[in-house]
This record gives C-alpha cells, sequence and structure tokens, in this order.
C-alpha cells in the first residue's frame, strides 16, 4: 500500500509533536523553569500535517540527544536552584505509541496518542550561596541521573484537501513522572501544560516536495514544588523537503521560538525570564518493509543560532515509526 506518512507520528508526539524536552536546561526548550519546554521544536518537520490515511495502531521510537551552555555568568533555575555558567546534555527515548480510530470523522481522520519519556539528563553549573557571617561562597555543582518523565498524551483531527493536509492537534503534559526536589538533573516538568498547535502540509508525490508549517501556543501550569509558574509560549516551525527516490528524502527545517508571558510566583526569582531562541537544521528520511511491515528512519539535526534567556547548543535525534496493526481496505 506504499509509505504511510509516518514521519509525522515520530517524535513526541505521534503526530502532534510530543515535546518532552527535557527538564533540566535546555533540551529544545527555551527560558521557562529551567530553560526548557514541554513542546520539542523541530519536530513540526516534513510532513507535520500528514495522518494515515488507513485505521491502525502505531509505534514511533525517538532517540534523542543535546548538548548546550550557557557561560558569561548567565543565570537559571534549576530544581528551585539559581545557578550559572551551566553546561547541560541530555541523552534520552521517546516511545509512543498512537492509534487511528477513524479516517471518517467530520470528513477527517482522528488520532490518539501518548508518550513516555525515559533518560539521562546531566547538568554542570556553579551556584552562589550564603556561608558564614553572611559571606556568598560560590559552589561547583554536578548531577546525573536516569529518570522516567512525565506521560504526554495527545489527540489530533486532520483532513486532506487534494495536495494539502491540516492537522489540528493539542497535547497535555501529565506531572506523574519521578521529580526530585532540589536536583539540577530532573526530567519530569512537574506541572500541567497543554499545547495547542495547527499544521499544513503541501505535499506533491509527482514532484516529490514536501512544504509543510506549524504553529502552535503552550500554556502552563505551576510546579507546586519550587512556586514555579512558567508563562505561554509560542512557536512556529517550517520545513522542505525533496524525495529523491522511493526509499530517500532529504530537507531543511527552522524553528522560532518566544515566550510571550512572564514567569511568575514565589519561585520565579529571576523576574520575568521571558526567552526567544531560532534553530535551523536538516532532516532525511529513509523508507523501507522490514518482513511486510513498512517503516520510516528519520534523522533530525538542529542548532540554536540565536537566543535569549537560555542555553545554546545542538540536539540531534533518530525516529524510527512502523504500523504495529492496519486495517486495510478490502478489495
Amino acid at each position: 500500500m506504499g509509505r504511510i506518512g509516518l514521519g509525522a507520528l515520530a517524535a513526541r508526539g505521534v503526530g502532534c509533536g510530543l515535546a518532552i524536552a527535557w527538564a533540566i536546561c535546555a533540551g529544545q526548550a527555551r527560558a521557562s523553569e529551567s530553560g526548557a519546554s514541554v513542546y520539542l521544536l523541530g519536530t513540526g518537520g516534513p510532513e507535520a500535517a500528514i495522518m494515515s490515511p488507513v485505521q491502525g495502531v502505531f509505534f514511533a521510537n525517538t532517540a534523542y540527544y543535546y548538548s548546550g551552555s550557557a557561560g558569561g555568568g548567565k543565570a537559571f533555575t534549576l530544581g528551585g536552584h539559581v545557578v550559572a555558567d551551566l553546561k547541560a546534555n541530555l541523552a534520552a527515548d521517546f516511545p509512543s505509541v498512537a492509534w487511528v480510530p477513524s479516517t471518517d470523522i467530520a470528513g477527517g481522520t482522528l488520532m490518539l496518542g501518548a508518550t513516555l519519556p525515559v533518560g539521562q539528563p546531566t547538568a554542570d553549573a556553579s551556584a552562589t550561596v550564603v556561608g558564614p557571617l553572611g559571606r556568598p561562597v560560590n559552589l561547583e555543582e554536578s548531577d546525573s541521573a536516569f529518570i522516567i518523565g512525565d506521560p504526554l498524551v495527545t489527540a489530533a483531527p486532520g483532513w486532506k484537501f487534494g495536495k494539502v493536509s491540516v492537522q489540528a492537534s493539542t497535547l497535555i503534559n501529565i506531572p506523574a513522572g519521578v521529580y526530585h526536589q532540589g536536583d539540577l538533573a530532573n526530567l519530569a516538568f512537574h506541572r500541567w501544560a497543554e499545547d495547542g498547535s495547527l499544521a499544513v502540509t503541501w505535499h506533491d508525490d509527482k514532484s516529490g516536495w514536501d512544504i509543510s508549517g506549524k504553529a502552535g501556543v503552550t500554556f502552563n501550569g505551576e510546579n507546586d514544588v519550587t512556586d514555579y509558574r512558567t508563562g505561554t509560549e509560542f512557536h512556529l516551525e517550517g520545513a522542505i523537503e525533496k524525495t529523491l527516490s522511493p526509499a530517500f528524502s532529504i530537507g531543511a527545517q527552522a524553528f522560532y521560538y518566544q515566550q510571550v508571558t512572564a514567569d511568575s510566583g514565589p519561585g520565579a526569582v529571576l523576574g520575568a525570564f521571558e526567552g526567544e531562541d531560532i534553530g535551523v537544521g536538516g532532516t532525511a528520511a529513509y523508507h523501507f518493509v522490514l518482513g511486510q511491515t513498512p517503516m520510516t528512519l528519520r534523522l533530525h539535526g538542529t542548532a540554536e543560532v540565536d537566543t535569549r534567556n537560555r542555553p545554546q547548543g545542538e540536539a540531534i535525534w533518530l525516529d524510527l515509526s512502523f504500523p504495529l496493526m492496519m486495517k486495510l481496505p478490502k478489495g
């Protein structure tokens, strides 16, 4: 039946960009508490709005690595502490399952999904504490741990109009992961968050071109451990890709992020801390069949080129997506 277009189902969200960056400091994330966001920038790449043409259950796994830093005495809050001269890495895995119960709801397709992140964040930073006689003392802190993050659930209806696909999606972060108060290395956000996004894709099978765009807003609840409420965040992404053969495609992508309202609460000791970020990168996909199962491997690489109130770094991740079960049309 040909390829299913599961590229959009991989990475954080089986189709709607399940985001979990990482709650330690930068991930693809911006300002906000610890400089981390629930929506992972870069997942709104090629085929961002394309839905499965058949009912079924699909699996997507993302192996993710990020490395970033923020020197010059730039301060961040991590685990309730104010730290500076931050260096951070994250090696994580994001398995996702998507269910397409119908391809004929209000003239479109419905997808429901869930993701459970696991990974090992590492942070090195300096912190200033008040020592004996009230004198400030500078300490070097390092933290690393293997952690199960917050689970995420998503729902996404989508429609196809000729060569144009449109997808609306919602993503909810559930604060049920492992969160260690006071630790620098945390993968869980320990806050409710909801992201609403709209993606549009123009895909022409004959010419092999795919042009996609995605925009969304993330609303954050309060971390009741640190008394920190992250402000509202806006993200915008674009991608263009060319299919070179039935098996291989390559493209470029970019993103823009801006926190549009201030952080607040007793834990927001650095004030509004509104961030901004611009990133660029590339992507390539390989489509193949293993036995009778169609599969897609997609590699992404992005670099943050202009940031404010957040660490700056690079990320690389590999998506593998395939159907677990499909209800094929008869005949």
